[in-house]
């Protein structure tokens, strides 16, 4: 008898704990009292309580934090303290957003904010300004919101530095996320938006030229063989289609994949998510290639009965058959389908863990 698994724990966004965080300390910045713990109201209607983990109050300001839960999600940012602190301003003023320690500074164009303002993005700026509004309406006397909003995420700027936020041109700590205020776990949508993230900043700054990777091997490898700067490397890891679905739309001039071997053989079988877990490499088809490029039956039965992708290479080297140009012809026709009449000019590179490249296959466009 098989036990089943408990269901995965979901957890809140920084976005969602900044805006618990500014409504209890906008409502005892009016009333003198914190609301402990304190509802917020998220995009989609639902109405979690956060317990606040510190507090405090002074002359014209309010701080509250909230400690971020990200459930079972593998979030770098689970744990993490997440103040704001409320200040008012003269009538007329308006919200006014502030980046306090541990978060960052957009300086490069092509991100929902703009150069100069504190990464926030825009859901939880909304989600923010909806919060204190209700505040400020549940209070006589006040209600237009005038007010200065500091985020500050304690450890943010080290934590920020095993993100992708530097090569975005975010500096000095982390941004502050979420579009429904959830973290569902291992749903990766954070890593899909550092894609489109990357995307959009590279063709804002105009590159004609990006590269998505599948790790840090095949990407130092593919910056130094085509010179790249670094906002021209999308780190895709395992969400090729993620990246190419969005150039489909967003496209730039031209575009290379860089993988090691597994992952592009799995791309050439079709695989657009090529994680270990979505499938494993068809050593067969691996044979089948082979025996296009040459080998003889002896070859494509010893492949075909490899314990993995990387031994089916090796015999083939070994036999003097170039299997990576293959393996690349065949991940340039998969990608090709799915960029089809974007004008991409499209390259495949395949590296092998010495950041070799073993194989490579290109088309002008698609």
């Amino acid at each position: 008898m098989t036990q089943e698994r408990a269901p995965l724990k979901r957890g809140w966004t920084t976005g969602c704990c900044a805006t618990a965080a500014a409504r209890a300390a906008y409502a005892a910045l009016l009333c003198g009292e914190f609301p402990d713990p304190v509802t917020i109201t998220l995009p989609r209607g639902q109405t979690p309580a956060f317990a606040l983990a510190v507090h405090e109050h002074g002359d014209g300001w309010a701080m509250a934090g909230v400690i971020k839960d990200a459930g079972d999600d593998p979030d770098a940012t689970h744990g993490v303290l997440v103040r704001a602190t409320v200040r008012p301003l003269k009538a007329g003023s308006g919200l006014v957003f502030r980046a306090g320690p541990g978060v960052g500074t957009v300086t490069r164009p092509g991100l929902p904010i703009p150069p100069g303002e504190p990464a926030i993005n825009p859901v939880p700026r909304l989600m923010i300004r909806q919060a204190l509004e209700a505040v400020a309406h549940d209070t006589p006397g006040h209600h237009q919101v005038d007010l200065e909003v500091t985020i500050a995420i304690d450890d943010g700027e080290r934590i920020a530095l095993d993100t992708l936020n530097g090569r975005l041109g975010i500096v000095g700590g982390l941004s502050v996320l979420g579009t429904t205020g959830i973290v569902i776990p291992f749903s990766c949508s954070a890593w899909i938006h550092s894609i489109h993230s990357g995307i959009d900043v590279a063709r804002a700054r105009g590159l004609p030229h990006i590269a998505g990777s599948t790790g840090s091997t095949s990407e130092t490898a593919v910056q130094a063989h085509y010179a790249l700067e670094e906002s021209a490397l999308i780190e895709m890891g395992d969400f090729v289609g993620g990246m190419l679905k969005y150039l489909r739309k967003h496209p730039v001039p031209r575009v290379t994949i860089a993988g090691g071997i597994a992952k592009m053989a799995k791309l050439g079988q079709g695989m657009l998510d090529v994680h270990s877990k979505r499938g494993v490499i068809d050593l067969e088809r691996l044979a089948r290639l082979a025996r296009k490029a040459g080998g003889d039956t002896a070859l494509f039965e010893r492949i075909a009965g490899a314990n993995s992708g990387l031994e089916a290479f090796e015999l083939a080297s070994e036999a003097g058959i170039a299997l990576g140009d293959r393996l690349a012809d065949s991940a340039l026709s998969c990608a090709a389908q799915v960029i089809r009449h974007s004008g991409i000019q499209l390259d495949v590179m395949v590296f092998d863990r010495q950041g070799q490249c073993v194989g490579h296959s290109s088309l002008q466009d698609c």
